[in-house]
């Protein structure tokens, strides 16, 4: 039996076993399992915005993180990832950007990309992939842009683009590349933009750029094969001057002769768009440059980041014709000896024709009067960044405006011109003059009145420092910017101004719009708006575009809410820029906060309503509760209740002074009698006597010697000029019993009433039952009689037997007898 067999068989035998010493194994990591566990070590990124566009660069990755697989943009360069596997990439279907440069990335796997089929932008430049696969690109039907640039591959190798149908950008070679073939760019039809980086390139296939057609752009760097293998050279220029491709030629020495060559082929007398950038000409090699150009139709000639190492003596090329050239620019040109170098003023074979010319920081610090007058077909004309001055720009505009008669453009932006008065006056007599850019100059303020040419519709006085704006400004302009000036207002009347831009200023409120009943767009920016009313808008009629971005807003909630409309496109207005950016500035819990992400409560929106009904509640709640202490008599029970803590610290003070210990009063009477003035003849004539002096008819009648009682009566016993809830505390507490002679007068008496307020506190706060208060009935009442607020003694009436004074005599001594033992009845017990 082989080894395979016995397993199975012990398996079989004993399958509880196997499958704990499986869960064990597994329980020990994914390492035993015999498989590599790649994505337990796989980092993460989560740099991700809204737009699902994740920016991993620069984090030190050695593997390409995991994210999202919703991901449409993912950029990983300039980490230190040197594999890229068929695992890393594979889930990312709705990828359209993959950004991989700078990690020194030697190995992709064949199927890395296989899942990128909505890839259209892929960037493998500065790595270290020595040799480019076929296969990476086959599933990339959508791709449109590959850089392959700066990697150390000599050749591109196999047709390796064939499968790139859509591809419309192409950048290849580097320090590296040596040989291009015919066959290693087989698929590749057309294109609109192609860089080739070939410095070192020896050998090259003619054809092998010819088949891309149509080409929009190509950028070549071929310093190598100009200096020391000039065919090389005019081979590629050959297959690639097509009359409407641009053609831009970097990194070139043209110091003699031979590197000029290139230019003398046929084929290169297609070019009708070239580009220098970062040359450097000798004074030979140019008037070679120009002879070789000679009657070549070309249209465009830049020179940009350029070294003149010559004096400018170019006259020798005098007699070469190129009429056909439109446009001359030149920027960032360095002459190495600028005090020999001439002044161009016998270059008219070369100066007469163009109608743009653009010299942008090169140092100009005049041009001559006779320069410009060479200056036949000029309508544009770019200075800026250079180093002219009120004195050398009179000069350049010399002749009143019969110099550059054609002139429509100007732009002299970033020199060091201070007088705008100046400026005005020697563009004035150009009539033709429609846009002017004098922006980033040293003006500090502006004339009350400025002569403009009647044209001018485009005016750029930004970046100044400038703090006021006057009628100087010509009613003819369409585009005005003074942005970035220390401007605190702007009105102005401007009928035809269509577009306005005021932003890095100081302004407190926008411009009034009646004044420019034109005006489509304006924008005020980093200024000091802190709001603004839609009452505002309106005033500009035919206002689209406004932007107002990094102000100082006070959030208020009509503000939030206006400008939160706008911000979502629903308002009367449009707001253009980024909708982050409108930050408030106060109050201070929302400083710092998007105002598009505010959300205000409703009691801060609404403070009027709520303060309002708030108020409308509290005095309706005022109002119940007002009836309901009324009805519940809780005025009285306040005012008693002081009137009684008042009265008993009196009688507490008195007890003291008398030394009764604690609070025990010393008992003087039998009882306090409670009556209406009405009943008070009853009560002295009949109460009194009978009580406290019993007679021998009622002495018979008792079964033993009846005691005389004493009686309390407020208009014998209550000491005068004492407070009469002194005298009532007094009584009550030098009493044994409270006699309440109850009639409809003891009810409606105020007096009485108050004694019976009194008393009925007495009860409460002594606790006292039915024994401590009689009552005494000389007519019929019900309890509904007694106010409501005397609970207790309602109380007393339907729990405790009162006694009724009989209007028959003969019943009459059963009452006293009644009454008698009611008032003796602690010492009967």
């Amino acid at each position: 039996m082989n080894l395979l067999g016995e397993l199975n068989m012990r398996i079989k035998r004993r399958p509880m076993l196997f499958s704990v010493l499986l869960l064990l194994l597994s329980a020990l990591g994914p390492g035993w399992s015999g498989t590599p566990d790649t994505s337990a070590r796989r980092p993460s990124c989560t740099r991700c915005d809204l737009r699902r566009s994740c920016n991993c660069s620069h984090s030190s990755f050695t593997r390409v993180p995991a994210v999202t697989t919703r991901v449409l943009s993912l950029d990983v360069s300039f980490n230190n990832i040197t594999v890229v596997t068929s695992d890393d990439l594979a889930g990312l279907k709705l990828l359209t950007a993959l950004y991989l440069q700078g990690n020194g990335l030697a190995s992709i796997q064949p199927s890395a990309f296989d899942s990128l089929w909505n890839l259209v932008d892929l960037d493998l430049s500065d790595n270290q992939l020595t040799a480019v696969n076929q296969r990476w690109f086959s599933g990339l039907g959508a791709l449109q842009r590959l850089n392959l640039l700066n990697n150390p591959y000599s050749c591109l190798g196999s047709p390796v683009f064939q499968d790139l149908l859509r591809l419309r950008r192409l950048d290849f070679g580097g320090p590296a590349l040596e040989e291009i073939r015919k066959r290693d760019l087989h698929g590749v039809n057309q294109l609109e933009e192609l860089s080739v980086h070939g410095n070192n390139l020896a050998r090259y296939e003619s054809g092998a750029f010819a088949d891309i057609w149509p080409l929009g752009e190509v950028t070549l760097k071929l310093h190598g094969p100009f200096l020391a293998n000039p065919a090389l050279a005019a081979a590629v220029l050959a297959d690639v001057t097509y009359p409407e491709t641009h053609v831009t030629l970097e990194d070139l020495h043209l110091i003699q002769n031979r590197s000029i060559q290139p230019f003398t082929k046929a084929a290169t007398r297609r070019i009708r768009q070239l580009t220098f950038r970062n040359l450097s000409l000798t004074d030979e090699a140019i008037v070679n440059f120009l002879v070789a150009m000679n009657g070549v139709p070309l249209t465009y000639m830049s020179f940009e980041d350029i070294t003149l190492t010559g004096e400018g003596r170019w006259e020798p090329a005098g007699w070469t014709e190129h009429e056909s050239i439109d446009e001359l620019s030149a920027r960032n040109v360095e002459i190495l000896d600028v005090f020999k170098f001439l002044s161009l003023m016998d270059m008219t074979f070369l100066l007469k024709y163009p109608r743009k010319g653009s010299f942008i920081n090169c140092g100009v610090f005049v041009m001559p009067c006779r320069t410009s007058q060479l200056l036949l077909s000029l309508q544009y004309l770019d200075l800026s960044d250079n180093l002219l001055t009120d004195l050398t720009l009179t000069e350049s505009l010399c002749d009143g405006g019969r110099t550059l008669q054609d002139l429509r453009v100007l732009n002299v932006s970033g020199n060091a011109l201070k007088s705008l008065s100046l400026v005005s006056q020697l563009v004035s007599k150009h009539s033709k003059l429609t846009h002017l850019d004098i922006s980033r100059n040293g003006y500090s303020s502006m004339p009350a009145r400025c002569p403009w040419p009647a044209a001018l519709r485009h005016l750029n006085i930004s970046r100044a420092k400038l703090t006021a704006a006057t009628s100087c400004l010509p009613a003819t302009l369409q585009v005005l910017d003074l942005s970035y000036n220390h401007l605190r207002s702007f009105s102005l009347l401007l009928p035809a101004l269509r577009e306005l831009d005021l932003s890095g200023n100081k302004l407190l409120h926008l411009p009034p719009g009646g004044l420019l009943p034109q005006l489509e767009t304006l924008t005020l920016q980093s200024n000091a708006l802190i709001m603004f009313h839609l009452s505002e808008l309106r005033s500009f009629r035919r206002l689209e575009n406004f932007q107002a971005a990094n102000n100082k807003f006070v959030c208020s909630c009509d503000f939030v809410a206006f400008l939160q409309s706008g911000l979502a496109g629903g308002g009367a207005m449009r707001l253009t820029d980024d909708k982050d950016a409108y930050v408030c500035d106060s109050p201070l819990d929302l400083q710092g906060q998007p105002v598009a992400r505010v959300h205000l409560s409703l009691a801060s929106c609404h403070q009027v309503v709520v303060v309002s009904v708030s108020c409308g509640l509290v005095l309706f709640s005022g109002t119940l509760l007002s009836v309901a202490l009324w009805r519940l008599h809780a005025l009285w029970y306040l005012k008693m209740t002081w009137a009684w803590i008042r009265a008993k610290r009196g009688s507490r003070r008195r007890n003291r002074l008398r030394g009764v210990p604690g609070s025990e009063a010393l008992v003087s009477f039998d009882a306090f009698v409670s009556y209406s003035e009405q009943d008070a003849s009853w009560v002295e004539n009949l109460l009194v006597p009978e009580l406290e002096e019993p007679s021998d008819a009622n002495q018979e009648s008792l079964q033993h010697a009846a005691r005389p009682l004493t009686l309390c009566l407020h208009k014998r016993d209550f000491l005068p000029g004492r407070w009469v809830m002194d005298n009532i505390m007094s009584a009550m507490e030098c009493s044994r019993r409270t006699i309440f002679v109850l009639s409809e007068s003891f009810v409606r008496s105020e007096w009485c009433r108050y004694e019976l307020d009194f008393s009925h506190f007495w009860l409460l706060d002594c606790g006292a039952g039915g024994d401590d208060a009689i009552l005494v009935l000389l007519e019929p009442l019900s309890k509904d009689d007694i106010p409501k607020r005397f609970c207790k003694l309602r109380k007393l009436m339907s729990s405790t037997t009162y006694l009724e004074w009989p209007q028959d005599d003969g019943r009459r001594p059963k009452f006293w007898r009644s009454l008698r033992d009611a008032l003796q009845a602690d010492e009967n017990q």
